[in-house]
C-alpha cells in the first residue's frame, strides 16, 4: 500500500540534509519509503540540488513532492548560485514557484553582510509580495567567544525581533540559543509558518539536530500545540544521521523521528496506512 494524503492538518517532510552524507535521490527515496509527506530541498553544493529538472524527476519518480526549499545560505554555500544575497533568494522562489513548493526558508544576513542587512526587512517584504511563496527566516543563535556573546547575525538572529512576515522555528537552534521555544512559538502567533523539528541536550555549539525526543527540547510539546491550534504548514524533520553506522540505522533514525512527530501531531493512523515500501528499482525486480 502506498502513501495515503492528508485530509488536513500538518504535513511531516524529510530535510534532504537528514541523509547526509548520502544524496538527494537517497532522500528522496526515503521519504517514500518511510511515508513522509514530501521532502524539503537544502539547497548546496550538490549538483543535483540545484537542479529544477532532475529534481522534478525526483518528485515524478517517487511520487514525493517538494514542499520546501531551504536557500543556500549557509558559509560552505555561499558561492552557490552566485554571491549576492537577493540574487540567491530570487532563485530559491524561482525553484519553489517551479516545483510547486510552498516555503523558502532564510537564514538572517551575516554581520558582514551590511547592505543586505540594512535592507533585509523592507527587501524581503517586497520579495515576498510577488509571490504566493512564504520566505520563512529561521532562528539561528548567538555565537560566543570565551564567554562573551558575539553578534554573527543582522539586524538579528532571532526573527522574533525582526518585521517578517512569516517564520521557521527550529527547535536545535532553541536548544543552542537556550530559548524558550514554547514562547517563542506563542509570541509568533500566525508567523510561524514553518517548524524545523529535531532536538538538542544544551545552549551552546554544537547545533545537534538529534532525533526528537532524544534532547531536551520541548519536541512533543510544540507538536502538540500545533495540532491544537490547527496549524496547517509543514513540520520538516531536520536531523543529523550523519554518526550513523550503517544505511539501515539511518533508517531506523529517520522512522524514529516520523513516528514521534506523527504521534505528537494525532497523526498514528496516517502513519500505520503509509506502509513502509522498498526503493522504485527495487520493486521493478
Amino acid at each position: 500500500m502506498g502513501r495515503i494524503a492528508p485530509a488536513s492538518g500538518a504535513l511531516v517532510a524529510l530535510s534532504s540534509s537528514s541523509v547526509f552524507p548520502e544524496r538527494m535521490p537517497d532522500a528522496f527515496e526515503t521519504a517514500a519509503r518511510l511515508g513522509y509527506d514530501g521532502v524539503e530541498v537544502m539547497v548546496t553544493t550538490d549538483l543535483i540540488s540545484q537542479d529544477v529538472d532532475v529534481l522534478r524527476r525526483l518528485v515524478d519518480y517517487h511520487g514525493i513532492p517538494v514542499l520546501a526549499v531551504h536557500a543556500p545560505c549557509l558559509l560552505i554555500t555561499q558561492r552557490v548560485w552566485g554571491r549576492e544575497p537577493w540574487g540567491k533568494l530570487n532563485r530559491a522562489r524561482e525553484a519553489a514557484e517551479q516545483l510547486g513548493a510552498r516555503v523558502v526558508v532564510l537564514h538572517p544576513p551575516f554581520r558582514w553582510q551590511r547592505e543586505y542587512a540594512r535592507d533585509f526587512e523592507a527587501g524581503l517584504a517586497r520579495l515576498g509580495a510577488e509571490t504566493d511563496v512564504k520566505f520563512a527566516v529561521e532562528n539561528l543563535y548567538p555565537l560566543r567567544a570565551r564567554g562573551a556573546e558575539v553578534a554573527a547575525y543582522a539586524p538579528h538572529w532571532n526573527p522574533v525581533e525582526l518585521d517578517c512576515r512569516h517564520v521557521t522555528l527550529d527547535l536545535s537552534h532553541t536548544a543552542v540559543s537556550g530559548s524558550d521555544a514554547l514562547a517563542m512559538a506563542a509570541e509568533l502567533g500566525p508567523r510561524l509558518a514553518h517548524v524545523h523539528m529535531g532536538d538538542g541536550t544544551k545552549p551552546g555549539l554544537p547545533d545537534e539536530h538529534l532525533v526528537p525526543g532524544r534532547g531536551f527540547q520541548p519536541c512533543a510539546e510544540l507538536l502538540q500545540r500545533l495540532r491544537s491550534t490547527g496549524y496547517g504548514g509543514v513540520v520538516v524533520l531536520e536531523v543529523s544521521t550523519l554518526r550513523a553506522a550503517s544505511s539501515e540505522e539511518r533508517q531506523a533514525d529517520l522512522a524514529e523521528s516520523l513516528a514521534f512527530t506523527r504521534h505528537h501531531l494525532g497523526q498514528d493512523s496516517r502513519l500505520m496506512r503509509a506502509t513502509p515500501r522498498g526503493s522504485r528499482s527495487q520493486d521493478r525486480h
